[in-house]
């Protein structure tokens, strides 16, 4: 049991780790591009690298932080013009081409030995040169908490007390999703004095006994201002949270309106008036300054390597986005955590109960990948719009 216990400690850790946060907020900018415009971005992880070399280098020559922040977006949009003014006409197969194409040029550049002084080369930059002054803004203290000065352990109720706070969690869980299918179900029918706003607020009351149902069983120890810390964590998942508001502003509003007409029917927009290009454009650079600004929360707790933010990171993002729902507000930031954590709960109970005659610790890590790969697969055949999402939203041509 308290083996099965461990596993889920990293599970949650993985879930609320900064790396998680820094993806979620660039998947919610491709959310932008392909779920709310259709534009098919394979790109992704070159307006994050930007980001990250934007805010590392200008910090290596000590610009001060919030400036070098602003160098990094500012980078992202002059890469979108620079891409866009001669692609965004195209579409489908042609436009992610292009995309993923000028996302592996930044990558090999980034490698150029020419740079190196800049860059780093190969190596990259090491995170002691830039996280000092972000860790400097930090107000949390030293040392380690639980986030929740109370938790099973400290109160000595040990593994027995953790399954009753796991049990508690899934029961909330299954609480949320039938509220919130019912409330779906019910959005055609007349709206009932008194009752529009009240299965959202069970749902934030479910959502709030989730979180301490979790944080009380599975406390997560973490030094309050190291470069993995929950000073970390809490600017991290507060992006997420600004980042969701934005685009939730963003598309009720009438230009998020045209978004989707673009998405759905360019030609009609055009016979409309509207001006398809400046619309995509707009687009594709608040999209691509999302990524730059996930591409920062990414190195914060590492090093700025080209290598690590190549295709396979936009793959990943293009499979959280899917699974959570694209055209969601939500749909990116589930996806991403769901995502995570699932692979690493495949990948600790591969290691844990396949014995090593049969999987070693590296084809563990492989394997969670299969998993992860084999379930989108199937949720991509049977449920195409993801968790979150709605099936009239997928109505559009790339």
């Amino acid at each position: 049991m308290n083996e099965f216990l461990g596993i889920l400690d990293a599970v949650v850790g993985e879930a609320i780790s900064p790396d998680t946060a820094a993806v979620a907020i660039a998947v919610i900018g491709l959310n932008i591009h392909f779920g709310f415009t259709g534009l098919l971005n394979i790109g992704q992880a070159g307006y994050m690298l930007l980001g990250a070399y934007g805010m590392a280098i200008s910090i290596t020559y000590d610009i001060p932080l919030a400036v070098a922040v602003l160098i990094g977006l500012v980078v992202s949009v002059l890469f979108s013009l620079i891409l866009g003014l001669p692609t965004l006409k195209l579409r489908g197969d042609y436009l992610a081409i292009v995309t993923i194409s000028a996302a592996e040029i930044i990558r090999y550049t980034g490698r150029l030995a020419a740079f190196e002084d800049f860059t780093g080369g190969s190596q990259g930059i090491f995170g002691k040169d830039y996280q000092g002054p972000f860790m400097d803004l930090s107000f949390f203290g030293s040392g380690s908490f639980d986030l929740l000065p109370l938790n099973y352990l400290d109160a000595g109720g040990g593994a027995a007390l953790r399954v009753v706070g796991l049990l508690v969690a899934v029961a909330a869980i299954a609480a949320i999703v039938v509220v919130a299918k019912r409330a779906k179900a019910a959005d055609g029918e007349p709206p009932k004095v008194g009752t529009t706003a009240t299965p959202k607020l069970v749902i934030a009351a479910l959502s709030v006994v989730l979180f301490l149902a979790l944080f009380f069983s599975f406390p997560q120890s973490e030094p309050r201002t190291s470069v993995d810390g929950w000073w970390v964590r809490a600017v991290a998942w507060s992006l997420v949270g600004v980042s969701c508001i934005i685009v939730f502003l963003l598309v009720r509003s009438p230009w998020g309106r045209l978004l989707r007409g673009i998405r759905e029917d360019e030609e009609a927009m055009r016979s409309l008036g509207k001006n398809v290009f400046a619309i995509k454009m707009q687009a594709l650079i608040i999209g691509g300054m999302f990524g730059a600004l996930g591409g920062m929360v990414y190195v914060l707790t590492g090093s700025v390597q080209a290598d690590s933010m190549g295709r396979q990171l936009t793959f990943f993002a293009y499979t959280a986005l899917l699974l959570g729902g694209a055209a969601t507000i939500f749909g990116p930031v589930l996806g991403s955590i769901i995502f995570f954590s699932a692979r690493i709960l495949v990948r600790e109970l591969s290691g844990a109960y396949v014995p090593n005659s049969i999987m070693s610790t590296q084809q563990t890590e492989q394997f969670s990948y299969v998993v992860v790969g084999v379930a989108l697969v199937l949720l991509v055949i049977f449920r195409p719009q993801g968790i979150l999402g709605n099936k009239r939203e997928l109505r559009f041509h790339v």
